[in-house]
Formats: structure tokens, sequence, C-alpha cells
């Protein structure tokens, strides 16, 4: 489905990701956004984040989230061995279909390592060009093959080019999930240059991003590295999107993207 060399991974992939560089223009659609600030500010958890037992005050200092779209895939590994190096922690937005299933051992790293596993759909349709059981299947068949493998649903989701409705938002609730959307992309669909790709991060990085990536192309995970030291150097603090929001807790079917500065 998602190709990794280039000139290889034009096709299907380019249709299903050539708009996920757009944030989504909610107004009109009916679906209000929370930021992270207002998750903060709004409390209402426990104080623990997700999967994770750090404990970050991102009203203190400041946060960025690394996120990454589609995986796992054959580059997931390395991925994993350089956010261990650096420790950073990341939440991983997982694609079911030839991807959950057929690197099953990478999604329980994902796990056990202190990432945070979420839902990016089964086959990543576009969630609001189906009805409700469609959204429900896409959706619910990623939940339990992850629970399968780790033991825990994910709690959180991003639905595919960050297009959602009331519809998406309804199951999303009936299903524990949350939605989570972005504030700064490298585009990296459409590229195999990383020094783009890392150039693009740090151009829209801010207080408060999220980042959206895809371990699944092949200058995405070589830019990594530099991404990090340089984000630090700035006095950035990676944290998970449960941290992003702590205390407050990712609310079923609320719909979380940050604001830029």
């Amino acid at each position: 489905m998602f190709r990794s060399r280039p000139g290889r991974r034009r096709g299907t992939a380019t249709v299903l990701l050539a708009a996920a560089s757009l944030m989504l223009t909610l107004a009109g659609c009916g679906v209000d956004t929370v930021t992270p600030q207002d998750a903060r500010e709004g409390g209402g958890g426990d104080g623990k984040a997700g999967s994770t037992t750090r404990r970050v005050d991102c009203a203190a200092v400041k946060c960025i989230a690394l996120t990454f779209d589609a995986g796992p895939g054959k580059d997931t590994p390395r991925l994993l061995d350089i956010l261990k190096e650096k420790q950073v922690p990341a939440t991983f937005f997982l694609l079911g279909r030839k991807h959950v299933d057929r690197y099953p051992e990478v999604v329980k790293r994902i796990a056990d390592e202190g990432h945070e596993v979420a839902n990016h759909t089964w086959t990543h349709r576009i969630l609001t060009d189906l009805d409700e059981a469609g959204v429900r299947d896409e959706l619910s068949r990623t939940q339990d093959a992850v629970e399968k493998i780790t033991g825990r649903k994910p709690t959180l989701m991003r639905p595919p080019q960050g297009r959602t409705d009331g519809t998406v938002s309804d199951v999303s609730k009936e299903l524990g999930l949350a939605q989570v959307l972005w504030s700064i992309t490298a585009k990296d669909y459409s590229t195999t240059d990383s020094a783009l790709i890392r150039r693009r991060v740090l151009e829209q990085a801010h207080g408060d991003g999220i980042i959206l990536l895809h371990d699944i192309y092949d200058g995405t995970v070589p830019a990594v590295p530099s991404i990090i030291d340089e984000l630090k150097r700035r006095g950035f603090t990676f944290v998970t999107v449960p941290e992003l929001l702590a205390p407050g807790r990712a609310e079923p079917g609320a719909v979380y993207r940050p604001e830029k500065d």
C-alpha cells in the first residue's frame, strides 16, 4: 500500500496523503477544536498522561509533540533507536492494514518503550466520506488490533487528511477516542530531501506545537536526529500528546489542534 523507495510510492500513497500538509478548516462543519492550553487549563485529568509515566508541566516549559503517521514501516525500528538515544518520547498514529498487522513486534516495541500508541484508521479511508458504520469499522478494527498486541486500546486518533465532522466525532466518542490534528508539517510525503524536511519543521516550530511526520517515507527518519537536536537547542521539551494536554485529559470525541504563536 505504502511503498518505501523513491519513485515507487507515488500512486496510492500520494492519493491518500496529498492533502496532509493542509490544516483542516473546521469552520462550517460544526466541529470545534480545543488547544493544548485550553485542555491544560480545563484540567479534569488525574495527572497521568496516557501510557507514559513522565510528569512534564507544559504550562511552565516550552513543549512540543513529535508525531508520526501511517506506520509502522521498515524504517520505524531505526526511528525508535534514534528516539531512545535522544531520550525523546513520540506519539505514533498507526495504520492498521499492512502496517499494524504486518509489524506487530514493532507496535509492541513502540508501546514498551513508552511512546503513545494511537489510531490512524485501518485503511486510511477519508472518514468524512463514510457513513457511521464505515467510520466505526475503520477505527474499531485498528483499536482491536492494537489492543491484541499491546493489551491497551488507543485513546487518541488522527483522521486521515485531518478531515472530521460530527459523525466522526460521535463515533470517536463512542470508541473512547480523542481526535488530534497538528500545527507543523514538513510535507514529507512529497520529498526525499531530509534537509528540506528538517528546514520545514524548524521554520514552523512553536510552543505547544504538534509536528506531523511520516515514518514510512525515505527522507523522514534521517531528518529526525537533527530536528531533535536543534529544537532541544532552542529550549523545547519533547512530550507525547497526552503529556502536552496534562493535567487535562483528552476527551473522547473532542478535536485537539494547537494554535501557532
